[in-house]
């Protein structure tokens, strides 16, 4: 595996790990108060990344072009903004983040159907 599945596996890892040790944090504190935030870097950041990297490494196709490289990119941009975003939520500091990385997040799965239809006609062709 190289290239763009690699960096997304790379997230994806680096998301779950991190979503471990935050399980582990809650679980010693007793707080759980941090789930939703916690729950989403685990879903978002360790599934969708690696789901998306596991599509673009079996259609290598799919991940040559731009769009694919955009598509991650917001998708990481994502990750990394929605998931602060929902401590601040919860936390009452503001919804902003939250929303803007919520937008991203929608944008990144929107830019991959694209990309599946799209390699999809390519692979067909």
């Amino acid at each position: 595996m190289k290239g763009l599945p690699l960096i997304l596996w790379i997230a994806a890892i680096i998301s779950a790990l991190i979503g471990m040790a935050w399980g582990i944090q809650m679980s010693a504190s007793g707080d759980h108060s941090l789930s939703p935030a916690h729950a989403h870097l685990n879903l978002l950041g360790w599934v969708s990344l690696a789901l998306f990297g596991a599509y673009y490494h079996l259609v290598p196709t799919a991940a040559q072009g731009i769009l694919a490289k955009v598509q991650a990119g917001v998708a990481v941009l994502g990750v990394i903004t929605i998931v602060p975003g929902i401590v601040q939520a919860v936390t009452g500091a503001g919804e902003g983040l939250a929303k803007i990385g919520s937008v991203l997040t929608i944008l990144s799965m929107l830019l991959f159907l694209v990309v599946v239809l799209t390699s999809r006609s390519r692979a067909a062709a």
